[in-house]
């Protein structure tokens, strides 16, 4: 007979089952810990803990992209840079197509508000076959006379807004320095995430360093595969959903669709956002009733080729968190944190789980579940 081979000090299973049940333990309790001591800072330092998690959250997120062209023979720091740089004219070009829009359909408002009590309304009551009441052509005939007020006086309002916020300096002077030093921290992040990670790696115990990399491994496998798979598929639902609204001629089809589609990371969030907004398209853009067909059959036709056909064969079983999963995290961590913890439901849902299924996982293998009366 020859011998079963010893598995490398490096290989997980190099460690007996007590010993990795010992070390995946340890590890379970690390990561709720420290997931509590971050929402701890959080509630605590938010105003220095905000910028540097989302700094971080960014070097993640674009790492996989500077290890390319890291791989394509770019220098990491070369590489970091034009991805900067490309992210700051794409949102610079973003911002010159968006202004100018959103100003012209601002100012669509007076007239679409004059037209509405003699043209609009009139239309919804032969589409309903029922007379609305008086209050609604009354408030929307003064609304078409106020509503060049409201523009002209929106810019002012603003102005105090911003005035007043200022008027709070250290409060004011902390949220712009938090909002200006995330670009910074991001970059240093994303320049220096090998070193990062290395070092965190070497200070792991040896004996466990393999199985505990093992462990975070499969964390970045949930959730990458999350990211990558809804990135993808809210690509593929901007363009339906843009391509539908252009069809319908609603001025505003590239932004809604972008908003509507990537908004799908949030299940049926994103959709319901799209759908208000193309309603408002509509209204201010009204040619017939068959612009309202044709935005439904969008969404629709946007929603059923996602469920059956786009998730399916784009994604697979590649996504590690369930649609109702990601609803009940964003729900329960929004609650609980709010806005920052709506931005940290899904990271912090994908290390819950790989702890669930380590801890079931290490518990299968107990003579408890198994029944049996021997030791490990």
């Amino acid at each position: 007979m020859h011998p079963e081979p010893v598995p490398p000090p490096g290989d997980p299973a190099a460690l007996d089952e007590a010993a990795a049940r010992r070390v995946d333990l340890v590890w379970s309790g690390a990561m709720v810990g420290s997931l509590a001591l971050v929402f701890a800072l959080l509630s605590v330092f938010g105003g220095v803990a905000v910028p540097v998690l989302l700094a971080l959250t960014g070097a993640y997120a674009f790492n996989p992209v500077v290890t390319l062209l890291e791989k394509r023979g770019l220098d990491r720091t070369l590489g970091t840079t034009v991805l900067f740089v490309a992210g700051t004219l794409l949102m610079v070009g973003a911002g010159l197509y968006l202004v100018p829009v959103f100003r012209d359909e601002a100012a669509k408002l007076p007239g679409f508000f004059a037209r509405a009590s003699t043209q609009v309304v009139p239309q919804v009551e032969s589409l309903l076959g029922m007379s609305l009441p008086e209050l609604v052509s009354q408030r929307t005939a003064e609304l078409g006379e106020k509503a060049s007020e409201l523009l002209q006086s929106a810019g002012p309002t603003a102005a105090r807004l911003v005035a007043s916020f200022a008027g709070n300096t250290a409060r004011f002077v902390t949220t712009l320095l938090g909002l200006s030093v995330v670009p910074v921290l991001a970059f240093f992040f994303l320049q220096d995430y090998p070193r990062l990670m290395g070092s965190i790696k070497d200070l792991l115990p040896r004996r466990s360093v393999a199985l505990v990399s093992q462990r975070f491994r499969e964390v970045d496998e949930v959730l990458s595969a999350f990211v990558q798979g809804q990135l993808a598929v809210g690509a593929i639902l901007s363009v339906i959903y843009a391509a539908g609204l252009s069809v319908a001629r609603i001025d505003l089809a590239i932004a809604i669709g972008l908003i509507a589609g990537f908004g799908n990371m949030v299940p049926y969030l994103g959709t319901g956002i799209g759908v208000v907004l193309a309603m408002m398209g509509v209204l201010l853009s009204w040619q017939g009733p068959w612009q309202l067909a044709v935005v439904a059959a969008t969404f629709v036709v946007g929603q059923m080729l996602e469920g059956f056909v786009i998730t399916p064969r784009v994604v697979g079983e590649k996504v590690g968190l369930s649609a109702v999963a990601v609803i009940l995290a964003v729900l329960a961590f929004g609650e609980l944190f709010g806005f920052v913890g709506i931005l940290l439901a899904v990271p912090a849902s994908a290390i819950l789980k790989v702890v669930l299924s380590v801890v079931i996982q290490r518990y299968r293998r107990t003579d408890l579940y198994k029944g049996g009366a021997g030791g490990p």
